[in-house]
This record gives C-alpha cells, structure tokens and sequence, in this order.
C-alpha cells in the first residue's frame, strides 16, 4: 500500500518525492491550491474552508466549530482506508502557531495507533516515534533534535548521532535533546517507553 499525502495551508516548497500511483491524495481546506499549482488532481478534497475561502466543487464540507482540525479529518481519512504512513506538506510554516504545535499532536494521534507521520515544512521535517525506533542513513546531514512528548520517554538509545545516549531520559521540561547532529554515518533513535517529537533538515528527505 502507498502513502497517505495531505496537503494543509501552510507554506509548500515542493514535494520530497513523487506521488505513486498507489497514494492517497488529500487537500485540506487552503492546501488546495498547492494541489492546483502541482497540476495534481486530489482524491479527496474536505475542510470547513475557512482558509481557501471557497468550498470547491464534490467537497466534503464540515463545519467550522468542530473538535478536528482540516489535518486531523484528513488522518481519519486515511486511516479509515488503512493507510499506515502519512505525509503532510503546508504543515510547519504557517502564520498560526497553534496549529503547528496541532500538527505535532497529530503525529502522535498517529503513532497511538501504530501509523507512522511526517511533517514536511519549508526548511524541516518532523516525525513522532513511540515505543520504537528510526533509523537514518549515512548520507544524512545537518541538524538533529529529539523532544519528549507527554510523559517521560525512557530507554532511549542514540547512536552515530554527535551526542550519543544509552538508555537515557528526555523530559517534557527540560530541552536535553536540542541541537544534535549528524556526523556522516548511520544513525539510530529507539525509545522503549514512551514518545519523541524528531527533527531533521528537510534536504536529507524521510528516512
């Protein structure tokens, strides 16, 4: 099965890959016009349209006082088509930074039920990883940084980062895993109990 890719409102640069055949194509709300400008017709267009300020033709319409965010109906979406990776572009740069931090909370919406997500932004790519790990390959460059979400995550391992842990603690109080990098080898992050918010460079793309 392909990926789930949503385009939200925010700021877009471009996609980090080409769309597969297999993909399900979602515009929220004002991430329309980024579909439009790609030339790409979405398979599902829903929002209140708030942002785009025109509800388009065979749209799905909620309304505007909902507990969903545009991002998170589109998660459902795909979730409910049994999709278990998920790609948001217009995610990071908009004007509103509670829907950013929305955003990091929908990644963890999706690693409660065993999907994986990634936010891709003008200059960052963010992921979720929850009781497990990611790896990086070598050619990976620049800025690394790792963030508790909710409780304490524990058991962390960091390998063939510049600061290495072994069985560490991150705290939601404390930024310990700020300003990492990657230093020309293969890398891995593994968590046993708990959630970390990752960040990397966008250039080096997903994982």
């Amino acid at each position: 099965m392909g990926k789930c890719i949503i385009f939200c409102a925010a700021d877009f640069d471009g996609l980090i890959q080409p769309i597969a055949p297999d993909d399900l194509v979602i515009a929220a709300d004002g991430g329309l016009r980024h579909t439009q400008k790609l030339g790409l017709t979405p398979d599902v267009i829903l929002g209140d349209f708030d942002s785009l300020g025109y509800t388009p033709n065979c749209a799905q319409v909620f309304p505007v006082e909902k507990d969903d965010t545009d991002a998170m109906l589109a998660v459902r979406q795909g979730l409910d088509r049994s999709f278990r990776e998920f790609v948001l572009y217009g995610s990071l740069d908009g004007p509103r930074l509670d829907h950013t931090v929305a955003n990091f909370q929908t990644l963890q919406f999706l690693a409660d039920r065993g999907a994986k997500g990634f936010l891709v932004g003008l200059n960052s790519i963010v992921t979720v990883v929850k009781n497990s790990e990611i790896t990086f390959p070598a050619h990976f460059r620049g800025n690394f940084s790792a963030f508790c979400m909710g409780a304490d995550a524990q058991n962390i391992t960091i390998q063939g980062l510049h600061y290495p842990l072994e069985n560490g603690t991150l705290t939601s109080g404390f930024p310990l895993g700020v300003s990492n990098h990657f230093t020309g080898k293969a890398a891995a992050v593994s968590v046993e109990n708990g959630s970390l918010l990752l960040i990397w460079d966008r250039a080096n793309g997903l994982p």
